[in-house]
Formats: structure tokens, C-alpha cells, sequence
């Protein structure tokens, strides 16, 4: 039987096929595989007393268990009685129906084949969290700890044919504390593991076995763990495989595509036996092309070494690419290429843990490369292969990194060797795809530089196939020090000179767009990509409770909804979703192009395109935790500003005055290839969608990288009503195109009338209603009781940041009469700028006010808030706002022209309040509260 399997494979390796068990690892030709998938039993050791061990060598009786699967899948464990309430603990994350952390035991018995006599038999299991023991017949094999790759045994010396009893005991505890972040603020009693790949804020820290559960049979002499190494240099394909008794000699080899087709076919002469290994240089076939994200070109290549007299192949995948950097440019084949990154931070909401099929990867980077996307960040944790395999296909480029979120790295010596296993078994099992391009030591890590400058150089000798970097972004002062020595590139927030990101400058300088990077960021010499940009927050979709079908149950969507329909608010919630996430989709946009237009910028990592549901329900996606839109932007026109080439344009501001001139030039961030003679029209209309001026830019060249100065548009404003106006530069004959706004205001307007009494003194205003006159009152906004304006919604969340102005951006009807005269969206945008940062958000009483201008709280507190309401005071009629409308308007054109359509509307007569509030509920309103300083990296503090 045996004979004739073997000449099976060795006539599919003739063809240039292979056969492979479960994954595109490497694996033999000549293997046989007895997959454990299925029915298992399994027992509860909560106390892990350690007699335990009987029952490995007596067996048990457990409860039935479908493996692959974990204890959550099972319903195992104890059943959660949290409730839905707003509370740390429940809006921590996403609250587990059933939990379990400390060891559990998993028994099979199984038959071995009587032609595996002889053969070394392995057991795989794909993924565990956090340590295995395997036990065959009562007789421990040994343990194996690892978040990142296979839990891999040599049972040869166990199994024999016939029947025998598998016993597994896994514990997902804690097993290396020194892992995880560790501060005064979060200590580790309180169960802030944060690092996603041992977390309950991410994937939840899951017991059970995932992907392949496989017994494999091979000859003793196999070929194992295939590497392959490109050499763009030498036009060369360099291998190395291991075998038991390695020995120079000659190996046939064949490469193939994934269906199957041969590209070429050969024998490498006299392939020698370096470090342990066999290694053989072929030059590259002539079939063999280049991989990219444009072009993601796959092969299989079999070896199968004649040294031993019998058929030992073993295949691995590959593509022909090599990442380096020159001259602080990130390429890739020698071109240049820009990281549209996004964080994977291990989000699986159905589930708790990650896909372990190819499929399900593949519709997680569908969905990314709809957004523009080509790049992930996979942040302090690895995934498993099928999301290697998924991006190999698909083109995508990841960033892998260690398990690893500490404050204190160095300081524990077993952890420390931890981690350097961990980073060799990621190679050692990923390395071969060409999707792995960039690995780090982990996330925001502090502590001893020489540690991390160890494992750096560590990996970085062993495989030139990745780039490294000691961490993603470290707080760790001084600045200066970053990046080390060692770094192959460069993620950070901020450097030595200032930041690299729009989350320390839209709150605090006035829009322009005719801004970049380049002077805090051309001084860095190697590639440089910006870390985290966005992390603004969205209001709850309520809409996606029903989605929680699996093991996650949604207890914080569920409270924020109960708290929304006690206050009375539960009809706004949609609105409060569209318009909050409007106003993140307008920051994230100028911070992407922001870094596009920035020539010495390799890349971004958006934290995030999706919902980030932990670390204090963090929901900065404009897609939810299912990658799944909310309403907010269509992937059309997120990859207006995020794809391979975006047109952009400078200008200096979002507001101007009739009678000045609008000046911008055009620029395109071109990452994809070089185009010649080509055409980019551009347009300006107004809100009325008239074309008020066009124009063809003709014979552009447009070549890799940042095509700058290719045109200029200038055109002089004369309104004599308000106007936004729509610029728009497309490239002729293609669907690259993109859009931006500003807003054209007349310099005479009325802010002042005869009929309104316009004040900024609660009394003045309280004797003219008291005669029954129409007021506009709008005191001085410093002294109001208050949450004070900001442009800007909630940084990350306002539970894992509660100090902070947690406001959520503006909600208005732009149909309403009071804003007839100024023209808006039902959201914020750049016009508001300078009002919402000279503004307290007030706390209103909707049975009193009607809100014309409402400020969306955050998710939280929930309060009813305004800027801008309307009422009946006594027999006088009020517009009360807590925007500065009065101070230097001359120099304020917004500003202006809101006062100007507020008292157009208070002479009119749509202006009729239909709510009463007396003036001492006006001036309860003049007690200012203290507020709170905020930071957005007091998370170290």
C-alpha cells in the first residue's frame, strides 16, 4: 500500500504537483494524515491539582467537545451574570457568555495504521493559547508554549499501530507575565493584558485547539521546513530544508503554480549541508515573475533530495520578491511603495479568535482592498497561516509582530527567551510568504534597548526576507534615541521635532491643507511610517446588537441603548452614528492625505477602518467590528483618498471672504506605475452644483512617488450669499478622482437688528423678555457650566480615556430656517471649526429648549446637549447660544454668517418656540466647572 502511495507522489512531483495536508506549509510528498478533527472528550481542572495526570492514564468521563473548537464554542466554563450597565466593567469590552482560564484536558483514542510501522509520526496542533502537554497511554511527551505558531510532537517513539489513548492538557493562564503591559495605572491584578495576542478586549483568551489537529506519518529521512530565499541581486533562488541525517548530494526540485501548472523542473548538483541544513542555489526560471500587491504571483516548489534512495519531497510556497530600503525609502522589487496600513488587532466578534481557513481571510482583505487598503499591521500578535495564504494571493503586505505590549522588556529573563522563540517559530513557519514583509519586537514596548536591539539582530542575521524594527512606537524618552540603530524602518506618532500625525494638531491649529510632515519627518533616514493615525470615535450603532450571534455578547451596545431610550434620546441614535462618523471620515481623510503628500513618508497604520470593541468600547471604525459599514462612507469614496493614486491639492484654508481668491495647486501620490501624457480636469461648483470654473492640465508624466506642482487652481470669489463650493480633480480615463470642500462667505451681512436684542448679559436679556422682546443672547462661553467645545470627537474612548471633552461632533438640520442662511451638513465640518473650539457644549432640558444646533455626548454620559436652542421665555421669544457670535467677527466669517442666519430666522416668521424655560434656569447655566486637562498618551502615565 505504502509503495503505491509513494508512486503516486512521485508522479505528481514529475507533474510539478503536490499534496499538502491542511495549509501551504511545508509538508511531504510521501506523508499520510490521520486528521483528530471531530469528537473529543474533555475535563475542567480549575484548581490544577496535578492528579489530574490519571486521568490520562486511566481516562475519563468528560463532556463531549467538537474539536477544532474552544470551551466558549462548547457553552464550558463559568456563565457570565454580568448585566448590561454602564459601568468600567462592562463597557470594558465585549463580555464573554462563558469563560475559562486554568487547564483543561482533551482526550481520544485513536488506531494507527499498520503501514505507519517505521515511519516518524508527528502531531500538529495549529494554534493553542497559551501551553499544551500531550500525553500517549498515560505517558507525558513533553510541553510546547506558543501564542504565535504550531504546537508541534514527535510521537514516533509513542505510537505504534493499533490503538491508542491522546491525551491533551491545555492552559490558557497567564504564562509569562512579563508579556503584557504592566503600570501603576493598570496593574496586573486587574486583568489589563492588552497585548491581542493574550487578551479578553481582542480575541478572548479561549481554551481549546484550532485549525489542523493532525497526525502525520512520513519517512524517516523526509525533507522538512522548506525555505525559500529570492535574490533579485543574483536573479537567483536560494533553498534550505532540513532532514534527519542531512548529506550533500543532488535534489530534484520543481516550481509550480498553485493550479497546478509547471513552470520549471530540475536538479540541483551537489547541494551542500550548511548549518544543520541542506542549501541549493537554482538561477531564476524564466517563468518565475514578480510579486506584488499588483501583481501577486505564487509558486510551490518541491524538493526531493536523491541522497536517500526514496522519495522525501517536501514543498513550501513562495513568491519572488525582496523587500529592502534605500536612501529612507521603503521598496519592494526596487520600486517604491506606500503602506495604506490598517491595525488587525485580532478582532473577531462572532468567534473570539481568528479565522483558521483561507476563506475567511480572504474576505476580511476583499473588504480592505475595497477601502484602498494593502497593508495590515498585526499588532502584538501573528495570525495563522491561512491569513498568510490569503494575503499571498490577494496581494497584501503584513507587518508581524511578537506577542508583546510591555513597559518592562528585559526585566524578566524567562519572558525575554520566550519571545525570542516566538520570533524564530514565526519565521520558521511564515517566513516563506511573501506577504510577510515587516516584523517588529511588539507594540509601544519601553524598557532595556539592548534587549531589543538583541532579538532585532538576531532575526536580521538568520533571514534578509523581512524588514525589522525594535517596536511599533515607543513613549520611552528620550525621543532622540528612536529609532535605534538596529531599525530597518521607523513607526511612530511623533519625532524629535514634532508630531507625524493629525490627533496632535486638528484640535489646536485652524484647518489648512496645505500641510505635511516633511519637516518633523525628513531627518529620518530609514523608511518611516506613521503609527495609529485616526482613533476617532463613532456613536454606537445600535443596529449592530443583533449581530452578536456567537460567543460575544454586546452587554455594552445594550447598555448604551437602555441608557439612550430612559433619556429619551434613542430616536437620535442613527443620526448620532451618521454625523459622529461623518466627522471621523473628514479627519481621517486629511490624515491620509496628509501623509500622502509627504515625499519622505513610507506608509500609515490606521487605528481603525473597524471597530476596536475593547479597551474601553473603542469604536473608531467607519466600519463596525464585522467590517461591516455603518452608512457612514462608501469604499468608493474612502479610496478617493486612500488608494494607489490619489490626486490631492494644497490650499490654505477651509473658510474665505468674497473678494478674495482661492489659490490651490495639484499634486498626484502615484504608487502604482509610471503613466505618461496624461490628462487631469479639474472643477469647482457650488452648493447649488452650478460649475462655477474647469479646467484640463494636459501631458502630465506622472512617475512613482510624489508628482508635485503639476497645475495650479486660482479662482476669485465673488458671493453675495453663503456658498460651499466643490473641488474635484480627476484623471482622465480612469476612476481616480477626489473631492474637497471649503466655504465662501459675504463680507457684508447683517449682525446686528432692531427687531433682536442682542446680548451677551443674562440680565439685559432677562429685562427685554420680561417686555416681550425677541432675544439673542450669547454670553461670554468661558463662563458657562460646560464641556468645553472641541473640534475633534472623543480620542479612542471615553472609558479607557475618561479625561477628556468627550463630545462627539455637531447634529443639525441643515433644512432647519435658522440655518438657511448658512449652509451645512447635518454634521460637522471644517467651517466649524473656529465656532466649536470658542463653544461650551451645555446640558439642556428638552421639555424647555428645542436644541437648533445639538452637540452628540459621548456614549457614556449620554446627556442632552446643545450650542444653539430656542424657547419662549415669559411673553419674549430666546435663541440662546453658547458659541462666541459676538467677538472679532470682522475676522470670524463662519462666525459671522451663523449670526447673520440666526437673526434672519428670530425677524421671521418661522421663528415660533413652542417650549417654555424661565430665566433662572438660563443663569444656572453661569457656573463654570472645572475641566480636565487631556492627553492622549496617559494611558503610560
Amino acid at each position: 500500500m505504502k509503495a503505491k502511495y509513494n508512486a503516486i507522489f512521485s508522479a505528481l512531483i514529475a507533474l510539478g504537483l503536490t499534496a499538502c495536508s491542511g495549509s501551504d506549509s511545508p509538508s511531504s510528498n510521501t506523508q499520510q494524515t490521520l486528521s483528530l478533527a471531530g469528537d473529543w472528550q474533555v475535563k475542567l481542572d480549575p484548581q490544577n491539582t496535578g492528579v489530574s495526570e490519571k486521568w490520562a492514564q486511566n481516562g475519563f468521563d468528560g463532556q463531549k467537545i467538537t474539536l477544532p473548537g474552544t470551551l466558549d464554542d462548547a457553552k464550558l466554563g463559568t456563565k457570565s451574570t454580568m448585566k448590561p450597565e454602564i459601568n468600567n466593567d462592562v463597557m470594558a469590552h465585549l463580555n464573554r457568555e462563558y469563560e475559562y482560564i486554568g487547564a483543561a484536558w482533551y482526550q481520544k483514542d485513536v488506531t494507527i495504521p499498520e503501514d505507519w510501522k517505521g515511519d516518524t509520526v508527528a502531531l500538529e496542533l495549529e494554534r493553542v493559547i497559551w501551553e499544551s502537554e500531550v500525553f500517549v497511554d498515560g505517558k507525558s511527551v513533553g510541553t510546547r508554549n506558543s501564542l504565535v505558531a504550531s504546537h508541534n510532537y514527535d510521537l514516533t517513539s509513542f505510537l505504534s499501530p493499533g490503538k491508542h489513548r491522546i491525551t491533551v492538557r491545555i492552559d490558557n493562564g497567564d504564562k509569562f507575565p512579563g508579556i503584557n503591559i504592566t503600570s501603576d495605572k493598570y496593574p496586573r491584578e486587574s486583568s489589563q493584558q492588552m497585548a491581542h495576542s493574550y487578551t479578553n478586549h481582542t480575541q478572548i483568551k479561549w481554551n481549546g485547539m484550532l485549525g489542523d489537529i493532525n497526525l502525520t506519518a512520513s519517512s524517516a529521512n523526509m525533507a522538512d521546513d522548506v525555505q525559500v530565499y529570492p535574490s533579485l541581486a543574483n536573479n537567483s533562488i536560494t533553498v534550505t530544508f532540513e532532514q534527519k541525517a542531512p548529506a550533500p548530494g543532488n535534489v530534484a526540485y520543481t516550481i509550480s503554480k498553485p493550479d497546478g501548472t509547471l513552470v520549471a523542473e530540475g536538479e540541483a548538483k551537489n547541494a551542500e549541508v550548511k548549518n544543520g541544513k541542506v542549501t541549493f542555489t537554482i538561477a531564476k526560471p524564466d517563468g518565475v515573475t514578480l510579486w506584488d500587491e499588483f501583481n501577486p504571483n505564487v509558486y510551490q516548489l518541491a524538493v526531493n533530495p536523491t541522497n536517500s534512495g526514496t522519495d522525501t519531497s517536501a514543498t513550501a510556497t513562495f513568491g519572488f520578491r525582496e523587500i529592502s530600503e534605500a536612501s529612507g525609502d521603503l521598496l519592494l522589487n526596487g520600486q517604491r511603495i506606500f503602506l495604506r496600513g490598517n491595525l488587525d488587532a485580532a478582532i473577531f466578534p462572532l468567534t473570539g479568535h481568528p479565522p483558521m481557513e483561507k476563506q475567511g481571510w480572504l474576505e476580511i482583505l476583499k473588504q480592505a482592498k475595497a477601502y484602498g487598503l494593502n497593508h495590515f499591521r498585526f499588532h502584538s500578535w501573528a495570525p495563522p497561516a491561512a491569513a498568510f495564504e490569503a494575503a499571498d494571493e490577494v496581494g497584501f503586505y503584513y507587518q508581524i509582530e511578537l506577542p508583546h505590549w510591555s513597559l518592562h522588556v528585559g526585566a524578566d529573563e524567562a519572558t525575554t527567551n520566550f519571545l525570542r522563540a516566538e520570533g524564530q517559530r514565526i519565521i520558521d513557519e511564515y517566513g516563506n510568504h511573501p506577504s510577510f514583509i515587516m516584523m517588529a519586537m511588539g507594540n509601544e514596548l519601553e524598557g532595556d534597548l539592548d534587549t531589543l536591539r538583541s532579538l532585532v539582530n538576531d532575526y536580521k542575521a538568520q533571514d534578509s526576507r523581512h524588514l525589522y524594527a525594535s517596536t511599533a512606537f515607543s513613549f520611552q524618552k528620550p525621543s532622540e534615541q528612536w529609532p535605534l540603530d538596529v531599525d530597518d524602518f521607523y513607526i511612530t506618532q511623533w519625532t524629535k521635532k514634532g508630531w507625524v500625525r493629525g490627533q496632535g494638531i486638528f484640535n489646536t491649529n485652524a484647518p489648512s491643507f496645505d500641510k505635511d510632515y516633511t519637516e518633523n519627518a525628513e531627518y529620518i533616514d530609514i523608511p518611516l511610517v506613521s503609527h495609529e493615525i485616526g482613533q476617532y470615535s463613532v456613536y454606537p450603532d445600535m443596529s449592530e446588537i443583533p449581530k452578536y450571534t456567537g460567543v460575544l455578547k454586546p452587554l455594552n451596545f445594550i447598555a448604551i441603548k437602555e441608557q439612550l431610550e430612559q433619556k429619551g434620546l434613542i430616536d437620535l441614535a442613527d443620526e448620532f452614528t451618521y454625523s459622529s462618523g461623518k466627522l471621523a471620515a473628514i479627519l481621517y481623510k486629511e490624515e491620509i492625505e496628509r501623509a500622502l503628500k509627504t515625499p519622505s513618508f513610507d506608509g500609515f497604520q490606521l487605528l481603525q477602518l473597524q471597530d476596536f470593541p475593547g479597551q474601553g468600547t473603542a469604536l473608531v471604525g467607519l466600519l463596525n467590528a464585522f467590517w461591516g459599514s455603518k452608512g457612514v462612507i462608501s469604499a468608493e469614496e474612502f479610496r478617493e483618498f486612500n488608494s494607489e493614486l490619489v490626486p490631492l491639492i494644497r490650499y490654505s484654508k477651509a473658510v474665505y471672504e468674497s473678494g478674495e481668491t482661492f489659490e490651490a495647486s495639484i499634486e498626484v501620490a502615484n504608487f502604482f506605475k509610471d503613466l505618461k501624457s496624461q490628462t487631469l480636469h479639474w472643477s469647482v461648483t457650488d452648493n447649488t452644483g452650478t460649475v462655477v470654473a474647469q479646467n484640463d492640465i494636459s501631458n502630465v508624466d506622472l512617475t512613482i512617488g510624489n508628482n508635485v506642482a503639476l497645475g495650479n487652481i486660482s479662482l476669485a470669489l465673488d458671493v453675495k450669499e453663503a456658498r460651499q463650493m466643490t473641488v474635484r480633480v480627476a484623471l482622465d480615463g480612469t476612476n481616480y478622482k477626489n473631492t474637497w470642500s471649503f466655504w465662501v462667505y459675504p463680507q457684508e451681512v447683517t449682525t446686528q437688528s432692531g427687531a433682536v436684542v442682542s446680548t451677551t448679559s443674562f440680565d439685559e436679556a432677562e429685562a427685554a423678555l420680561k417686555q416681550g422682546k425677541t432675544v439673542f443672547l450669547n454670553p461670554d462661553y468661558n463662563g458657562l457650566a460646560g464641556t468645553d467645545g472641541r473640534f475633534v470627537p472623543v480620542f479612542w474612548s471615553p472609558v479607557h480615556f475618561p479625561n477628556q471633552p468627550s463630545t462627539m461632533g455637531l447634529l443639525m438640520d441643515p433644512k432647519h430656517p435658522a440655518l438657511a442662511a448658512f449652509p451645512t451638513s447635518s454634521h460637522t465640518d471644517w467651517q466649524w471649526w473656529d465656532m466649536t473650539i470658542k463653544s461650551k457644549s451645555i446640558e439642556v432640558d428638552e421639555s424647555q429648549v428645542t436644541p437648533i444646533i445639538r452637540v452628540i455626548d459621548n456614549f457614556v454620559t449620554n446627556r442632552h446637549l446643545a450650542n444653539v436652542v430656542e424657547a419662549k421665555v415669559g411673553n419674549g421669544k430666546l435663541v440662546f447660544s453658547s458659541i462666541d457670535l459676538t467677538n472679532d467677527l470682522q475676522h470670524r466669517p463662519a462666525a459671522r454668517q451663523l449670526k447673520h442666519s440666526l437673526l434672519k430666522y428670530m425677524q421671521s416668521d418661522a421663528f415660533a418656540p413652542e417650549k417654555t424655560v424661565t430665566i433662572d434656569v438660563l443663569k444656572s447655566l453661569q457656573t463654570a466647572n472645572e475641566q480636565k486637562s487631556f492627553k492622549t498618551n496617559d494611558i503610560y502615565d
